[in-house]
């Protein structure tokens, strides 16, 4: 009885902690409608071989607080060289790994999201973390980041080698939490607590059945943009649930990285890039000359290794441009969805200095929708 007890306990505290990042309910339970059909996660992980881990960071309070993390994609488990492109919508971010990607078609490296000033660190900490786990090294990792200074302390550099460890080494598929976790702990988008936020698409088989999954960290946008399924959510709340702000807002960044399993080329790949600039406009997003709008495509396609030709790509018959207007379509409708999600699975939460964060109010939202006859 006394162990049953315990396991309640910790299931409660499981479902009840607004940082466990448990993503129920998501923009879809809430009746929001969108475009597509998701697949079995309505996540990145949907398309085969995508893992997906997280480290949070959460501790101290006033000056000392301390809200980060760090999120690993893993494009598959042997990190195995896969095609990729790279899109600047906004340059206002940082990215390694750009100008390989650009400059030879492919990437051999974990993606990694997390705060601005956390990146050298995880950068270096991915070169350790591939001597110990891989027979190959990775020399240029790949690190996407924004800024989440008023919410965490960056001034204490909380982010440690063990930190990006454990977010390598836990990387699953399956679903992903959502809201403040990993990269997203300390980040906000149009003025609510957001963060980690990911969707799918599942191509007709008449379509190839191929997948498209996104996965967003998400801190851009004014409070009075915001769009959900076309509804001016913004300016109906904006004067409500308005955060508790201690320092200067800038115009915020959002990184999104979209994977698929469809044969496609480098170039395909930067125009599903591209594409996903159009899921964030749906959004409400202004696309702020100061904002870091940063957006990396991959495919699951991979090349043959060995010593003597280490990077072959594999032999495959690619889908043509005009065989990609449902990938462009998937695209554009992961993306709006998982930046929604990543809205609807924020709670409220204190940083530093008091600064404060609230989640959107579902059931707001909900009546919103519904006036606007746009609840599903």
């Amino acid at each position: 009885m006394k162990y049953l007890c315990l396991l309640l306990f910790a299931t409660f505290q499981l479902a009840t902690n607004p940082l466990s990042g448990q993503s129920a309910p998501r923009a879809r339970d809430l009746g929001i409608p969108f475009e597509g059909n998701p697949g079995p996660f309505n996540a990145i992980t949907d398309v085969k071989g995508v893992l997906v881990g997280h480290s949070t960071l959460v501790h101290g309070e006033g000056s000392e607080a301390i809200r980060t993390g760090v999120t690993a994609i893993l494009p598959n488990k042997d990190l195995i060289p896969y095609p990729a492109s790279v899109f600047i919508f906004n340059g206002d971010a940082e990215l390694s790994g750009a100008i390989f990607a650009k400059e030879f078609g492919y990437l051999r490296s974990p993606i990694m999201l997390t705060g601005t000033a956390s990146n050298g660190t995880v950068y270096t900490s991915v070169i350790k973390w591939s001597l110990e786990r891989l027979p190959h090294p990775i020399y240029l990792p790949v690190v996407m980041d924004t800024w989440d200074a008023h919410m965490s302390n960056f001034r204490l550099f909380p982010m440690q080698e063990s930190h990006v460890y454990e977010a390598l080494d836990e990387a699953r598929s399956g679903s992903v939490p959502e809201g403040s976790v990993g990269g997203g702990t300390g980040m906000t988008c149009y003025d609510f607590k957001a963060g980690i936020g990911t969707a799918s698409r599942v191509l007709s088989p008449e379509k190839g059945g191929y997948t498209v999954g996104v996965l967003v960290q998400t801190n851009h946008g004014n409070r009075e943009d915001l769009l959900i399924a076309g509804v001016p959510v913004g300016k109906e709340m904006n004067r409500e649930q308005l955060p508790i702000i201690n320092e200067k807002e800038g115009d915020g960044s959002i990184l999104i990285v979209v994977a698929t399993d469809a044969p496609v080329t480098t170039e395909i790949l930067q125009a599903m890039a591209k594409r996903a600039t159009f899921g964030l406009a749906r959004t409400g997003s202004q696309g702020s000359p100061f904002s870091g709008d940063v957006i990396l495509a991959f495919s699951t396609l991979q090349f043959e290794w060995s010593e003597d030709e280490p990077y072959k790509r594999v032999n495959l018959e690619y889908l043509g441009q005009y065989e990609t207007g449902a990938l462009y379509s998937a695209t554009i409708q992961a993306t709006e969805e998982a930046i929604i999600n990543s809205i609807v699975a924020g709670k409220d939460l204190t940083g530093i200095y008091g600064t404060t964060f609230y989640g959107i109010d579902h059931d707001r939202v909900k009546e919103l929708l519904n006036k606007y006859h746009r609840l599903r």
